[in-house]
């Protein structure tokens, strides 16, 4: 019998997609509906499941500790997405700019978002204890407010006096302008040392002591511990919606800035009425890929509550809140009621999704 070549390449790919296709029926298609069944029955892994309706669900927003879950999940997200989409574009249009030795730059900047997981969450630890990098580097930034007020006093009045006299010579120079802000920076760090040899700025001694993972204070709402959590957890993944933003600049014709520096554009304008609206589609991209990233935060809350000391109260998130209910410490596992909160974490992605696309930056580009 002779194959056609339509129903032989048909063939091929549905061997190559075969893998796939695996994966995708039993790690998520059967795992889903098996989670929804779940969701409705009394399960603990060692007795059959008993069919309870709803009422795992009302058990859930009954019990304070996914009610913190929640409000920690979403707090995380919306400040790791808000910070991590910010960095990431500037970051971008800083390494867009054709200056030597970009690539090496490019590389550098790249480079925190090969850590993995479990080493950037010990690095965590070991900045965030008590005598760790943290507590010293402010230390020492609080003992030498001094030197730093002066100093920006010093650069800020031979900057200006740089600049009026400039601008008293006929020239339209701007307040900081790169060349006059080297030999300011220069002479304000002379002056500076001077007035430290002389004796007139002098260090304090400050002991900086905060107990950042081992504590349940919280600021603007979210403990310290997921704070430090959110400074790593932005600071591994601009570079990944850096390379991206990238991407997309370079597909952004330079005719169109040309155009607008001849119609005497500024920086800004071109930035706001170029720049954003060509990179909606990637800001889209950017935005979602953030939100279903915070959303199922676990491995770092696993490493800082588990073995790095800090309260569940202070660190736990939903997807933490589903695994310990599975896999409680000496308890029993609490199936039925982890796979509703599953359920309501996929919809409350879903959802805010959805929303994201709705009412804030949409996946369609400007035309």
């Amino acid at each position: 019998m002779r194959i056609k070549a339509r129903t032989l390449e048909a063939l091929y790919a549905l061997l190559l997609l075969l893998p796939f296709l695996f994966s995708l029926g039993v790690f998520f298609l059967y795992a889903f509906l098996r989670a929804v069944y779940f969701s409705f029955t009394d399960y603990n892994l060692f007795s059959p499941p008993r069919w309870v309706g709803l009422a795992n669900y009302w058990a859930l927003f009954q019990e304070p500790s996914f009610l913190l879950a929640l409000k920690h999940t979403l707090l995380y997200s919306l400040v790791v997405t808000s910070l991590q989409t910010f960095f990431a574009l500037i970051l971008a249009i800083a390494l867009n700019r054709p200056l030597r030795g970009i690539t090496f730059f490019r590389t550098v900047y790249y480079l925190p978002s090969v850590i993995s997981t479990a080493a950037a969450s010990l690095l965590l630890l070991w900045l965030f204890q008590r005598t760790g990098l943290v507590n010293q580097a402010l230390s020492l930034l609080f003992s030498h407010l001094p030197h730093l007020a002066g100093f920006a006093l010093l650069f800020l009045g031979l900057q200006g006096a740089l600049v009026l006299w400039e601008r008293r010579r006929g020239r339209r120079t701007p307040f900081l302008d790169p060349g006059l802000a080297a030999v300011s920076l220069l002479g304000a760090f002379l002056g500076t040392s001077a007035f430290q040899a002389w004796g007139l700025l002098q260090a304090r001694e400050v002991r900086v002591d905060i107990p950042w993972l081992p504590t349940r204070a919280s600021f603007l709402g979210l403990p310290y511990p997921l704070w430090a959590i959110v400074l790593m957890n932005t600071y591994t993944t601009i570079p990944t919606f850096m390379v991206l933003f990238l991407a997309g600049l370079k597909g952004i014709p330079r005719t169109l800035y040309e155009a607008a520096a001849l119609d005497g554009a500024t920086p800004w304008i071109m930035f706001s009425r170029i720049t954003v609206p060509l990179l909606r589609p990637v800001l889209f991209l950017v935005i979602t890929l953030g939100l279903i990233g915070t959303l199922q935060l676990f491995d770092q809350v696993l490493f800082v509550g588990g073995s790095g000391g800090a309260p569940l109260e202070s660190t736990i998130t939903l997807a933490y809140y589903v695994y310990g209910n599975v896999f409680p410490s000496g308890a029993t596992p609490r199936v039925g009621l982890a796979s509703a909160a599953a359920l309501v974490l996929a919809g409350l992605t879903l959802v805010i999704v959805l929303l994201q696309r709705r009412f804030g930056v949409g996946e369609r580009g400007w035309s």
